[in-house]
Order: C-alpha cells, then sequence, then structure tokens
C-alpha cells in the first residue's frame, strides 16, 4: 500500500492547483491524476450527476490502485464525498471553500465568496456557513463561464477579464477585505484578481490545507511512501489535453500525460 498511488481527480484541469500543493509538500509520492475535462464544468450539474460522475472517478481510480483518494473538486466534494466514504473502503480527502480562516480574521466582517453554483447550493456548504460566519456577511457570486474558460485556455482572454471584473465588482462594492476561492480552477485566475481587488483584500484558496492533510492522513494510516523511492505523477485526461500541458509546463520532466477515456 505505501507504494500504492495518491490518487486524485476534478472536473477537468483546475485540480492541478490542488496537486501542485501536493506535489510540493510529498515530492516522493506517486500520483494518479484524472482530469475529467469531457464533462466540465461539474458546478450546473444536478447532484445525481455530480454523484454518479465522482463514483465513475473513483472507481477509475480504485483500478489504478489508489492507497487514497483527493476530490480535488469543490462541488464534487460538497456534494458526493460522504456517499464515497460510505461505499469505498480508502481514505478520501476533500475540497470546500475555506471559509472558516476567511471568517475569523476579517475585519470588516465581508467575506467574499467566488463558486460554482452547486457548490454554493450544496448542504455541506450551507453547514460551514452556519457554523463558522454567523456574523459575518457573505457576499456570494457564482463564477458561471470560468471553468469553461479556463479548461479551453482562454486564461488570458478578454472574455475572462470581463467575467471577473463584473463578478467581482459587488465584493468591492460591499468592501471585502478576504476573498474565498471555492472551485480548484480559480487560483489559476488569483494574478488577474489581484489586479481588480485592492490591496488589503487576502485571497484564500484550500490547496495547502488539503496537502497538509492529506499527508496527515497518510501517515496517520501507515501508508506514507518511502523517500527515497523513485516517484511518477501520471496525468490522465478524456478531453483536448493542451491546457493541461500548458498548465503544467513547468514540471514536464516529472510527468507524464496521457489521453485515455474514462
Amino acid at each position: 500500500m505505501q507504494n500504492n498511488p495518491i490518487g486524485i481527480f476534478d472536473s477537468g484541469v483546475g485540480g492541478t492547483s490542488i496537486w501542485k500543493e501536493i506535489h510540493a509538500m510529498l515530492p516522493w509520492e506517486n500520483t494518479i491524476y484524472l482530469a475529467d475535462s469531457k464533462n466540465a464544468p461539474y458546478g450546473h450539474k444536478s447532484k445525481d450527476e455530480i454523484i454518479a460522475l465522482s463514483i465513475k472517478n473513483t472507481e477509475k481510480l480504485l483500478e489504478l490502485n489508489s492507497k487514497i483518494i483527493v476530490v480535488a473538486c469543490n462541488t464534487a466534494t460538497t456534494n458526493a464525498i460522504d456517499l464515497l466514504r460510505q461505499r469505498y473502503p480508502v481514505p478520501f480527502i476533500g475540497i470546500e471553500p475555506a471559509i472558516k480562516p476567511a471568517a475569523l480574521n476579517t475585519k470588516t466582517k465581508q467575506v467574499g465568496i467566488l463558486a460554482t453554483k452547486g457548490t454554493l447550493q450544496s448542504a455541506l456548504f450551507s453547514k460551514t456557513s452556519e457554523l463558522y460566519a454567523q456574523n459575518i456577511t457573505i457576499t456570494e457570486v457564482v463564477g458561471e463561464g470560468l471553468v469553461t474558460l479556463i479548461e479551453s485556455g482562454e486564461l488570458y482572454s478578454k472574455k475572462m477579464t470581463a467575467l471577473l471584473s463584473n463578478y467581482l465588482k459587488p465584493m468591492l462594492d460591499a468592501n471585502i477585505d478576504h476573498l474565498v476561492l471555492g472551485c480548484s480552477h480559480y487560483p489559476y485566475l488569483i494574478p488577474q484578481i489581484r489586479e481588480i481587488l485592492p490591496e488589503n483584500v487576502t485571497i484564500i484558496d484550500s490547496g495547502e490545507a488539503v496537502a497538509r492533510q492529506t499527508q496527515a492522513v497518510l501517515i496517520d494510516k501507515n501508508i506514507l511512501q518511502d523517500k527515497l523511492a523513485n516517484p511518477y505523477c501520471l496525468f490522465y485526461s478524456n478531453g483536448n489535453p493542451n491546457t493541461l500541458q500548458f498548465l503544467l509546463k513547468n514540471y514536464s520532466e516529472e510527468i507524464k500525460i496521457d489521453v485515455k477515456d474514462f
């Protein structure tokens, strides 16, 4: 089990932002990443569709002998992870909007959340908000179209700039001092978001916290990989791999990308 890979899946390429954090913290670990780009985005799909896709991805990663599965998708986590944990014996690590640190650290008591419709409407998101943000005003914005543009390679397009300006305006009007990114695709937008928001706004994503939790569970289960091992990092995409290759260009000597239907 120790030599088996960490399995990671997302509705496309966005979860590579999570993979990068895990790889930085655990560079000796074998990893397999599924980019379900054929079905991206998950954010506007029904709960049943999200669960079905999450099961499909999980069973593929188990077929590839994953020892732990990271659900590197906010929408899949908030809608499906409880069922996955009940159904399968391996540990699951989820990702959800980091409302808690934003609520604890805000000075203006105004927090913005940019997320998918599927995440914002989920029971888990509602429960987390009620738990940590009782005295905080949250400006929720659905980032409609952002994932599609990222998946199609239009990260720095005029369309992207226009959408971000539109989505961040109500947050500027509300005087937020923390912005929570509720989708694993969105960290790739941070440079552009910083150009729009004032310097005092703290941008929070969940990548590092997910990596820490992954490490903690591997240690707890005694399935941490030998640090002397020569790891492999495999990426499977069932869509156009061009954006995946672009986002991972700095890791070209460490990884292998393959197009495969799943």
